[in-house]
């Protein structure tokens, strides 16, 4: 390892560096070390300490798991070890020169300190930072966790001083508020409130001729944006006031009001299950759900585990089925059979982002007799009558309960999965692949439990079925061209994106489903089969954990492009421009979607997977 004085002008070729300043680089040049590598020779190892940033000036390094599986190859201007860094000091995959190669390192600890002085680059790698704050408790979500600036009306309605009262009444009157800022040019001058109209105003037998300077609150107190929620409810309970300009560097910017922070705490998790719980009607149940974007959005801007937020917003998806399932009982009285109602697709494996179709079925009692069938017909259709309403359309391939081939005794499900399993036509993967993930929501769990650990253990001993479902579930492949560049959608209305759901989550989710076959593994979500077949000894520890962090990333991309979308008015979807990403983020998409082209390889490999 070399000093070179002529380092720092090589580093500031490469973004983020070329955004240093004369003093940085003066203060960051004596460190900077330059290491030359053999064909071969690596520069870390996984689980080994890493002695700094590094950046490849020449040559490319092969990105290796522990197993030297290739993840991807990196060239000339790639940044190494940051998210190491960022975690525990340590390298998460091996680093070794696949060709005479020349790296610049920037040291651990002048690295983290040129993240403190410098917005630019670390604003370039804040990317890098695991998103793994505590997301549980009761303010996970809540003023705690969003600024001001999350929360405060962003366009407030001004006057001047000279204003009337009655012209102050009627810009709240077309604007449906209750308070507005008064301006003397640029200057704030005072605000005025709803409560100010009734109180000195009206009570006092004023004109609405009055000048909105002699009723005004002048010079009123002040609150920044980068202050949190809660500071924001305290100062209002402070001051007795219901309204505060929110101000920065002396400029109005937005208006904040004890509503904008009661309405943010409506739209936690609990108080919508709790609003669900007490509804009486579908409608009730959908207005609830219109908040399920702010829900997002904010779970987002929290910080919250992608899991935690599917997982929640799945809770919202079980409460509203199993309240639905109460009011028809209630309706149509108590059911003649014991039954068990269970969802399949996102909602089975929980890992539901938003609003979408609903996949479900019955699985009836083996005493069933023909004139029950019309008990569960009209239960079935109130409750998919209701989740519609919801927002959770019917399901375009009709699998739903109120379809009677999924509204069956159990023994006929039994039957069903049998079938499957000994004759695996493309139907029968593909409702075999739908049907591996149902969960029961709601009824006699005991009609399923059984009946799953004997599906699973019959479908694991079936190699033929086995390796057809491995085949099934490699349609599905990941976004990645030659030379590591995105292989994007080339026309119509989402040219040069890539589908974050088909061609990132779901290849995850069909490893998964596999993983849980051949390890006859009950649990449905896909991260916990990860995990689960981590600790079967199905795949190996290094290759589970490599793609969790995968399915971590990709997932969590997918819920900020949407949750952006949220906050920019638009409805959310699945379809993320590579180019509005930085460099950085880029980088680290295309290896986790390495990581899961490297596991795909791997399973199409197990017990001879047909081609």
């Amino acid at each position: 390892m070399t000093n070179d004085p002529d380092l720092i002008k090589v580093l500031r070729r490469y973004a983020p560096f070329d955004t240093l300043s004369a003093a940085l680089c003066a203060w960051l040049a004596p460190d900077l070390r330059r290491v030359k590598l053999a064909v071969g020779e690596e520069i870390f190892a996984k689980g080994a300490p890493l002695a700094g940033l590094y950046v490849i000036e020449s040559g490319a390094l092969d990105i290796v798991t522990g197993q030297a599986d290739l993840v991807s190859r990196r060239g000339p201007g790639d940044i190494l070890g940051e998210r190491g860094i960022f975690r525990d000091g340590n390298a998460q995959l091996t680093a070794r020169a696949a060709k005479p190669t020349r790296v610049i390192v920037i040291p651990k600890e002048q690295f983290l300190d040129l993240i403190e002085q410098s917005k630019e680059i670390a604003r370039w790698f804040a990317r890098a930072h695991p998103a793994e704050p505590g997301d549980d408790g009761p303010y996970a979500t809540g003023l705690t966790a969003l600024q001001v600036a999350d929360l405060m009306a962003k366009r407030p309605i001004t006057c001047t001083p000279e204003a009337t009262i009655t012209d102050v009444a009627r810009l709240m009157r077309d604007h449906v508020i209750s308070s507005v800022v008064v301006m003397q040019e640029d200057r704030l001058a005072g605000i005025i409130t709803a409560h100010d109209l009734t109180n000195k105003v009206l009570a006092e037998g004023l004109t609405g001729a009055v000048p909105v300077s002699q009723i005004m609150t002048p010079d009123p107190v002040t609150i920044a944006p980068n202050q949190l929620g809660l500071d924001a409810l305290m100062l209002l309970s402070d001051l007795k006031v219901n309204h505060l300009p929110v101000a920065q560097g002396g400029r109005v910017v937005g208006m904040i009001g004890k509503t904008d922070l009661f309405r943010q705490q409506a739209a936690t998790a609990s108080h919508m299950v709790a609003d669900i719980a007490s509804a009486e009607r579908p409608e009730e149940m959908a207005q609830v759900m219109e908040r399920v974007p702010m829900l997002l959005a904010q779970l987002v801007q929290a910080g919250v585990r992608p899991q935690s937020i599917t997982r929640r917003i799945t809770d919202l998806t079980d409460a509203i089925t199993r309240r639905l399932l109460r009011l028809a009982e209630t309706t149509f009285g108590p059911p003649p059979v014991p039954y068990l109602w269970a969802a399949c697709g996102s909602q089975g494996r929980r890992e539901q982002t938003g609003i979408s179709d609903q996949d479900n079925c019955l699985i009836l009692d083996d005493s069933v007799q023909p004139e029950h069938d019309v008990y569960f017909t009209e239960l079935a259709r109130y409750v998919s009558d209701g989740l519609n309403t919801c927002g959770f359309f019917y399901c375009p391939g009709d699998m739903m309960a109120t379809n009677p081939r999924w509204r069956q005794p159990r023994r006929v499900w039994r039957s069903y999965f049998e079938g499957w399993i000994e004759q695996p036509d493309t139907e029968a993967q593909m409702l075999a692949s739908v049907m591996f993930d149902l969960r029961a929501i709601a009824g006699e769990n005991a009609l399923f439990d059984d009946l799953q650990t004997e599906v699973l253990a019959q479908a694991h001993k079936n190699s033929i079925f086995v390796a057809h479902m491995v085949s099934n579930s490699l349609k599905h492949s990941v976004p990645l061209g030659l030379f590591r560049g995105f292989a994007m959608i080339r026309s119509g209305e989402h040219k040069n994106t890539i589908d974050l759901k088909l061609s990132g989550v779901v290849p995850v989710v069909d490893l998964g489903r596999i993983y849980a076959l051949l390890g006859s593994l009950e649990v449905a979500g896909t991260r916990d089969r990860i995990e689960a077949a981590r600790t079967a000894g199905v795949i190996s520890d290094i290759g589970g954990r490599d793609l969790l962090d995968a399915y971590d990333l990709i997932a969590e991309m997918r819920l900020r492009h949407q949750a952006a979308q949220i906050r920019e008015g638009q409805k959310p979807n699945n379809f993320m421009a590579p180019a509005d990403l930085s460099e950085l983020e880029r980088n680290h998409l295309r290896d986790a979607f390495m990581v899961v082209k490297t596991m795909q390889s791997a399973i199409a490999q197990f017990r001879g997977a047909p081609g």
